[in-house]
């Protein structure tokens, strides 16, 4: 299952880039948006692990909502920067917990860059300026069935601002100790004139499981299952060779989190390091399924370049 954060920020968390603003020199003021007057009565007591929430119920917004309730007195949050958060999700009907990361011990990374801007200047503009420390309240329209009915209940967010950090600048290729002697059975991998790999599966053995296979080890930080990663990425299947997906047709890195892709990628890549090169061979069934996706079809070939973790 997605994190909820990730069905209601998509665009913070599922970037289609890599690029971000530069940091600003002047202080930013973050801002509310939206219909704030339906968070005037919500009240906000910080706990030692989920901060209490009261509100009015139901709760039913129109237009994307973000207050700030508690100003922190920590450094601000500036354009170009990662912010961690913490948060607790309610229905806004009855004020349920659907999602609490303080009580899990977990956050999330969400980078203040152009793409957030474009994508939900509402959330953006919200952030830029928070202080660490400070609490926000972000409620969003119902989401039924595609629909908004008139009066049906937000999903509220808590949010705590945990920590402010520039962000890293990713990899422009992978950087580390090529390996060799590798294993038989292994689909081949090659580079052509301009750095992109190349892949031959003639004479693959078809995986029993996932195959992850280091090509360059990077000497970078250690990925995690829950790190939103900077990646280049070339897929074929296996079966044929077909190319259907690659981030160098795009023109530029792919940013996402290992959350939110197929089970093969998460479990292949989950402990590898930045600057590494790594051989993903997949079975179908982690990767998507015997009817797969669009060309994606049965057992899959990727080489990964990790450049980096947000």
């Amino acid at each position: 299952m997605r994190r909820l954060i990730a069905l209601l920020l998509p665009l913070a968390l599922f970037v289609a880039g890599c690029g971000s603003s530069a940091p600003s020199s002047s202080d930013p003021t973050p801002s509310n948006a939206g219909q704030v007057a339906a968070l005037d009565q919500l009240k906000v007591t910080p706990g030692d692990k989920a901060p209490k929430v009261d509100f009015p119920k139901p709760l039913a917004v129109k237009d994307e909502t973000i207050k700030m309730v508690q100003a922190g007195d920590g450094p601000a949050a500036k354009a170009g920067q990662t912010v961690e958060i913490g948060y607790v999700a309610l229905n806004g009907s009855d004020g349920s917990v659907l999602e609490d990361t303080f009580s899990k011990g977990t956050s999330e990374k969400v980078e203040l860059s152009d793409q957030l801007k474009q994508g939900s200047s509402v959330v953006y503009n919200g952030l830029v300026g928070a202080k660490v420390g400070s609490y926000l309240a972000y409620a969003t329209p119902a989401q039924s069935a595609g629909e908004n009915p008139e009066g049906a209940a937000s999903t509220l967010l808590v949010i705590k601002i945990l920590s402010v950090k520039d962000t890293p600048t990713p990899l422009s290729k992978p950087e580390g100790d090529p390996v060799t002697n590798l294993p038989a059975g292994l689909p081949k991998v090659s580079v052509d004139g301009k750095g992109v790999p190349q892949i031959d599966v003639k004479g693959a053995d078809k995986p029993k499981d996932v195959v992850a296979q280091d090509l360059i080890v990077g000497h970078g930080d250690k990925v995690k299952a829950s790190d939103t990663i900077v990646a280049n990425y070339v897929g074929v299947n296996l079966s044929d060779g077909t190319k259907f997906d690659s981030s160098y047709d795009k023109g530029q890195p792919a940013t996402f989190s290992l959350q939110g892709v197929i089970p093969g990628w998460t479990k292949g890549l989950t402990g590898k390091t930045v600057g590494s090169r790594v051989l993903l061979v997949i079975p179908a069934a982690q990767a998507y399924g015997d009817q797969g996706q669009g060309q994606a079809k049965g057992d899959l070939v990727f080489v990964v370049d990790i450049l980096g973790v947000k």
